[in-house]
């Protein structure tokens, strides 16, 4: 009989855990328990959320992995207490302190060198410079810097293990050099104003970093986004497009991508690649605020929007409703042009779901520009990709054939996979056959996305 594994998906909204056989990838057993709302949040209910979603699971596991939300600052005191509520990826309150940093390193171009990122809002690092300007008393409170994936991990791990993390997670923090592949704890330093202790860091991305209390092995774990890319089989030129709460584009790399722009973040993944890397603050809360708007259900947004043209008659929706990443705009708010007395909710609706591909597809145009490559195919991923609208336009939006991956908790695969990996010691990661794709074309629509792409500038 195949051994089990545990995959772990500490996310913003919610913890997801799968009992998958190592073997094949089959899920065997799924729970989840919600996270509380916000963009800050006290860290130790993500503990209680674990030991509720993996109840009955954990002691089945051979294995186990966490991937989790990426960027999120976790302080802990020297007796390892949280010292302030975790500030996660969507809270953009560090915004002068992630240009105080850039202007520090010399500069967008000497820090995309060091880093392999320009520093926004979102990174961790942003988030120690603001406690340490606005919470001086918790900044000199803090002994050690967590992730949230590392957190979790620390709290499933036996007694006395040290804490740690991997490169994937690491690189999204702006301390860790991709081109070193290590910590640069002069970085970490500097940005909380003194030394502080931060997790180690893997050998190898199969390599296992402690047991749990029932002695489990515990791989090293990763980042949402590169738990997804191992959960979908990603490989190289393969883009994955995720719309949850933010909305991502990844496209899996041999080579060490350089953005001095910082449209591109230039991440590591969990097997020794890169992830180039576009997100966006504002994805699946685009439909969500129409549907509030229109008072209708999911689906019937969905038939509104069909049932208008390509264009939403003129109506354009630049959906920055909470400040923006991809472009870099977090004191943005949306703006919407060309109604008149003869529009309809079916054009409204329709201009949501165009604004939400737009600016998707503007997140794979940079991924082409900075890699050079054209992506080999693009499959599309999360809640926001359930939409019948978002399924039938987006090939005509993006203007290639889109592949709808079978729902799944791709986090939380990756994660398995990971664990899998780690159990089994090889060299490279498990083969799990996955089925229930759907390729979807469409005729290109480019209109829609000029007539985005000139508001997008005209509010610039």
């Amino acid at each position: 009989m195949a051994p089990a594994v545990l995959g772990i998906d500490s996310s913003t909204q919610s913890t997801k855990a799968v009992l998958v056989d190592a073997d094949t990838g089959r899920v065997l057993a799924e729970r989840r328990a919600a996270h509380p709302d916000g963009t800050e949040v006290d860290p130790r209910a993500w503990l209680d959320a674990v030991d509720d979603a993996t109840e009955g699971l954990i002691n089945q596991a051979e294995a186990v992995a966490v991937a989790g939300q990426q960027h999120g600052m976790v302080l802990l005191d020297e007796h390892g207490d949280v010292v302030r509520p975790a500030l996660l990826w969507n809270d953009n309150r560090s915004a002068p302190q992630a240009k105080d940093l850039t202007a520090e390193l010399g500069g967008p171009e000497r820090t995309v060198e060091q880093i392999g990122s320009l520093h926004v809002a979102s990174f961790t690092a942003t988030k120690m410079r603001w406690v340490r300007d606005e919470e001086p008393q918790n900044a000199a409170r803090a002994a050690s810097v967590l992730l949230p994936h590392d957190y979790v991990s620390a709290h499933l791990a036996e007694p006395g293990t040290e804490p740690f993390t991997d490169r994937g997670d690491a690189s999204g923090t702006a301390y860790f050099s991709t081109a070193q592949d290590a910590w640069r704890p002069d970085l970490a330093a500097a940005a909380i104003g003194h030394d502080i202790a931060l997790p180690r860091l893997p050998d190898a991305p199969n390599q296992v970093m402690g047991r749990t209390g029932r002695g489990a092995a515990l791989a090293a774990g990763t980042g949402d986004n590169m738990g997804a890319a191992l959960g979908l089989s990603l490989g190289p030129g393969d883009v994955s497009v995720s719309i949850g709460t933010s909305g991502v584009c990844a496209m899996v790399s041999d080579h060490r991508p350089q953005d001095a722009s910082g449209t591109v973040t230039g991440f590591a993944d969990a097997t020794g690649r890169f992830l180039p890397m576009t997100t966006t603050i504002n994805a699946s809360r685009i439909l969500e605020t129409m549907r509030g708007w229109l008072d209708v259900d999911h689906e019937e947004l969905s038939r509104l929007a069909l049932s208008s043209t390509p264009g939403a008659n003129g109506v354009v929706l630049l959906p920055y409703f909470d400040g923006e990443r991809t472009p870099n705009r977090p004191d943005a708010r949306a703006t919407m042009t060309g109604m008149s007395t003869s529009t309809t909710r079916a054009d409204l609706a329709r201009a949501a779901v165009e604004a939400l591909l737009c600016s998707l597809a503007d997140g794979i145009a940079a991924l082409e520009q900075v890699t050079g490559t054209q992506p080999s195919r693009i499959v599309l991923i999360g809640g926001g990709a359930r939409s019948r609208a978002v399924q039938e336009l987006a090939p005509a939006v993006l203007g290639r054939p889109v592949t709808i991956a079978p729902e799944a908790e791709y986090v939380a695969l990756g994660a398995a996979r990971q664990a899998a990996w780690a159990l089994s010691g090889e060299a490279e990661p498990p083969v799990w056959q996955q089925g229930g794709g759907r390729l979807v074309e469409a005729e290109p629509t480019p209109q829609v996305i000029e007539a985005y792409r000139a508001l997008r500038e005209a509010t610039a």
